[in-house]
C-alpha cells in the first residue's frame, strides 16, 4: 500500500494536492494492470504477446533486410477510415452478439484447418467490404457472453441461412492458447484479427494496449512465434515471415502530428506491429467507422516511412511455442502517449502548483 508523506505551510491545500496525486497514481497503476477489453471482455490476457509491450527488445537479426524488402520509403497507410470505398465499409468490421443469438452452420473450403461451427453470426452481420465485395470478406463476431470470438475468411451467407466460408477459426479471449502448429485462421499467419485492429474508442480514450496488425507486399515461407501458418513459396533470407514484430524508433519524434494519430504511434512504440497477412505495404488495420477523419489519418500516416520502423526479436518472451503467453520479465513495462512511472517513489515541490508543498508517495 503506497505511504504518503506531507509537509509544507499551507497544510491544507497540500492535502488536495496529495489526494489528486495518489489518484493520479492508482489510475496509472490500474491502467498498467488491465490489458485492453471489448464489450465487457478481456482481449486475451494482459500476460498475451499482443498486450506485452517490445520496447527493450534487441533488433532482429535481419531487421535492415525486413525494411528493405516492404519498403523504406513507403509510408504508413490507414486501411479504415470514415464513409465507404466501392460500395463498402472502409476497414474490417466486427459483429458482437449475445447468448441469443442463434447458431448457424458454416462449410470451409479449408476444413482441416478450421474450427467447425456452429457459429453465432447474426442475420444482418457486417462483412469487411460490404455484402457485395469480392474481397476477404472477413467477418468477425465477438459473443460477449462467452468472450468467444469467432472469424472467417471468405465468408459468403446461402440461401438456407447457413454460410459458406474459405476457413473459420475460434478465440477464447480469456486463453493464450494458440490455433495448432501450421493451421492458418481466418488471417494467413493463422492468427485472431480483431485483436489487432486500431479502434476508434482506444484512441479516442488516449490509449492503445495492444500490437496492431498490417500487411506487406512480400512475406516469407515461414513463421515465427506467435504465428501459425506461413502463405508463400518465397525463401529468401531478407523476406520477412508471418508473425515478424517491428516497432516504431524511440526516437521518432511525434510532436508535429496531432492527437489521434500520437496515440496510434505511440502504441507502434510500445508494442509494435505484427505482420499477418500479404498485402499492400504498410497497411494498418482498423475497424470502420463514422468519426475518423479520413484525410487527417492518410495525409499524417503517410509521413511515417518504412525507414522509421525496426524488425525485433520477440522469440525471448516465448514462454511455449504452442501458447500466447508471454514472459513480462523481458518488457513488463508499458506506455502511453503521457507517459508514467509505476515504481519506486513520486514527489511534488515548489510552487508551481503544489502551492509550496513537499508531496512524496513512496513504495507505489
Amino acid at each position: 500500500m503506497p505511504k504518503m508523506v506531507i509537509s509544507g505551510a499551507g497544510k491544507g491545500i497540500c492535502l488536495i494536492w496529495a489526494v489528486i496525486m495518489m489518484l493520479h497514481v492508482f489510475s496509472v497503476e490500474s491502467n498498467a494492470q488491465t490489458g485492453p477489453s471489448l464489450e465487457g471482455c478481456p482481449v486475451f490476457p494482459i500476460d498475451n504477446i499482443w498486450n506485452t509491450p517490445v520496447t527493450d527488445l534487441p533488433l532482429a537479426s535481419n531487421s535492415s533486410a525486413f525494411i528493405n524488402t516492404i519498403g523504406p520509403s513507403r509510408g504508413l497507410h490507414p486501411d479504415f477510415g470514415a464513409g465507404t470505398w466501392n460500395g463498402g465499409p472502409i476497414g474490417i468490421p466486427f459483429n458482437v452478439v449475445d447468448a441469443s443469438a442463434p447458431n448457424v452452420n458454416v462449410s470451409f473450403d479449408y476444413a482441416d484447418e478450421s474450427d467447425p461451427g456452429p457459429y453465432p453470426i447474426p442475420l444482418d452481420a457486417l462483412i469487411e467490404g460490404g455484402s457485395q465485395s469480392t474481397g476477404d470478406r472477413h467477418v468477425l463476431v465477438l459473443d460477449r457472453a462467452s468472450c468467444l470470438l469467432y472469424e472467417l475468411f471468405s465468408a459468403y451467407p446461402q440461401p438456407d441461412g447457413s454460410w459458406q466460408a474459405g476457413s473459420g477459426a475460434v478465440f477464447d479471449l480469456n486463453s493464450n492458447e494458440l490455433r495448432p502448429s501450421g493451421w492458418t485462421s481466418a488471417d494467413a499467419a493463422g492468427l485472431p484479427i480483431l485483436p489487432g485492429l486500431v479502434r476508434y474508442d482506444e484512441v479516442a480514450a488516449g490509449e492503445i494496449r495492444h500490437a496492431l496488425r498490417f500487411t506487406a507486399p512480400q512475406t516469407r515461407s515461414d513463421y515465427v512465434w506467435p504465428a501459425r501458418h506461413q502463405a508463400s513459396s518465397l525463401t529468401g533470407a531478407g523476406i520477412p515471415p508471418m508473425g515478424q514484430r517491428f516497432r516504431l524508433k524511440a526516437d521518432f519524434d511525434m510532436s508535429s502530428f496531432s492527437e489521434p494519430v500520437r496515440v496510434i504511434l505511440q502504441a507502434m512504440k510500445t508494442y509494435g506491429l505484427i505482420l499477418a497477412d500479404n498485402g499492400s505495404a504498410w497497411y494498418l488495420s482498423g475497424v470502420p467507422d463514422p468519426r475518423w477523419d479520413d484525410d487527417m489519418l492518410v495525409s499524417e500516416l503517410a509521413r511515417v516511412k518504412g525507414s522509421d520502423f525496426e524488425a525485433v526479436d520477440a522469440s525471448g518472451l516465448m514462454v511455449d511455442p504452442d501458447s500466447g503467453l508471454a514472459n513480462q520479465g523481458t518488457d513488463a513495462g508499458g506506455g502511453s502517449t503521457g507517459g508514467g512511472e509505476t515504481g519506486g517513489s513520486s514527489s511534488s515541490s515548489g510552487d508551481g502548483g503544489g502551492g509550496g508543498c513537499f508531496i512524496s508517495i513512496l513504495g507505489h
